[in-house]
């Protein structure tokens, strides 16, 4: 039976790799079954091994810290502070590269807004900027591909994704250093789709001040609205929360009330958006124990240990090395951030077993490759380039596609260079 379990699991993963069935559900009635075929018990005592303990090993404490950052989002969306420091970032977009600037600054905003609330989606702001950057000059396809970059930021550099959240729990790392380091990548993919754009930008009619100020009305300066130093304060005094080590749920609690005295906000209402903001953890939660628990069960029915039998060569000389390029792998086969996760989850626990491996350097080999390779193939298969085409007028998937890959092939090698420096091959 023992055999059967395994094979069970490798079934699981090939249907979430083939994505043909739900994800999660079956993610975790896969990991079920197979652990029952196994002989896992259901329950036993404390110190066995048994699908309650497996269950409640994907109960990791990253979930509260999840929580926490979305209570300060809420705080910050109920205040208007999100929304002021997005729109400040197209402006300032838009002074540093025109047309170019706008269409990163677009994506780049985007990227924020999906890191913190869980849903990446680039045409919130590129049904503006989209066509505001084509008027400047853009070619649309470029425009497109470059707001579309917004995925690699929201689910590398944020705080909601599962696979990111699952790669953390098993490092046995914290927020803080790889959200950093999630964030230098993407700015490598748009600042290099920036510079290639400003390489080539169309030789068309230039717009007048007039016409630039209209295209971009939405994003204009309210009056009465605060300054963006004072909206960046809350998240300077998260990140200092954050380095200083203390819990990322009371950080985040401490400062979405700063946020409400600072914008001298109803604070019925302000808790009221701050428990609403909590609600976007579901997915992620159900998301995050599922892959934490199929982990568990695939390192309990012995699939762990074979994989490291067959890896060990690899895993021993350049352990960094071979997590890059089985993440790199599954994003670029699977096109799903999140069903790659059965494929990393794996190899990560076999790397950190090890002992001798920076978590932080294993952590960001894990989530990063996959990160930016699940757009390579197609753009990716839904909240993307699909989704962003349709809003940017004369743009085609295709060749934004095509504008979009060396790109990301650059952001690949970034990420894989700073995974080598922090913890070696």
């Amino acid at each position: 039976m023992e055999i059967a379990g395994q094979v069970l699991i490798g079934v699981t993963i090939i249907l979430m790799v083939v994505g043909r069935t739900p994800l999660y559900t079956t993610a975790i009635v896969g990991a079920t079954l197979a652990a029952l075929v196994y002989g896992i018990p259901v329950t036993g005592e404390a110190e066995d091994t048994t699908i309650k303990s497996l269950v409640i090993g994907g109960l990791n404490p990253v979930i509260a810290d999840m929580a926490g950052v979305l209570i300060f989002i809420g705080a910050m969306e109920h205040t208007g502070y999100l929304r002021v420091l997005v729109n400040a970032i197209i402006r300032q977009g838009n002074k540093l590269g025109r047309g170019p600037g706008v269409a990163a600054s677009g994506g780049i905003a985007a990227g924020i807004i999906g890191g913190f609330t869980g849903f990446t989606q680039p045409a919130i702001t590129a049904v503006v900027t989209g066509p505001a950057s084509v008027k400047l000059g853009v070619d649309p396809n470029k425009s497109a591909g470059t707001h579309a970059h917004a995925g690699h930021l929201g689910n590398f550099a944020g705080f909601t994704h599962p696979t990111l959240l699952a790669v953390i729990a098993t490092a046995g790392i914290t927020f803080g250093w790889i959200n950093a380091i999630g964030l230098a990548t993407a700015l490598t993919i748009f600042g290099l789709s920036f510079a290639r754009m400003r390489g080539d930008v169309k030789k068309v009619k230039a717009t007048s001040a007039e016409e630039s100020k209209e295209a971009l009305s939405e994003f204009a300066r309210k009056e009465g609205e605060p300054t963006v130093w004072w909206v960046l304060l809350p998240f300077l005094l998260l990140v200092v929360g954050f380095a200083m080590g203390y819990p990322v749920f009371a950080v985040g609690f401490v400062v979405s009330v700063i946020v409400m005295i600072m914008a001298r906000a109803n604070p019925m209402e302000a808790e009221k958006s701050m428990l609403e903001s909590v609600k976007r953890v579901a997915i992620p939660l159900i998301a995050t124990i599922g892959f934490l628990y199929l982990s568990g069960v695939i390192s309990a029915v012995g699939i762990t240990g074979l994989l490291g039998g067959w890896f060990e060569p690899l895993i021993e000389a350049a352990p960094i090395i071979t997590l890059v390029l089985v993440s790199a792998v599954a994003g670029l086969l699977t096109q799903s951030n999140s069903a790659s996760a059965a494929i990393i989850l794996p190899m990560l626990t076999i790397v950190m077993a090890q002992g001798d491996v920076n978590p932080l350097a294993a952590a960001v080999a894990a989530a990063g490759p996959t990160a930016i390779m699940q757009y390579f193939l197609t753009g990716g298969p839904v909240a993307a380039l699909a989704t962003t085409v349709p809003v940017v007028p004369g743009s085609e998937l295709k060749a934004a596609n095509r504008f979009q890959r060396p790109s990301q092939l650059g952001g690949l090698l970034f990420v894989s260079i700073v995974a080598v420096v922090l913890g070696g091959f």
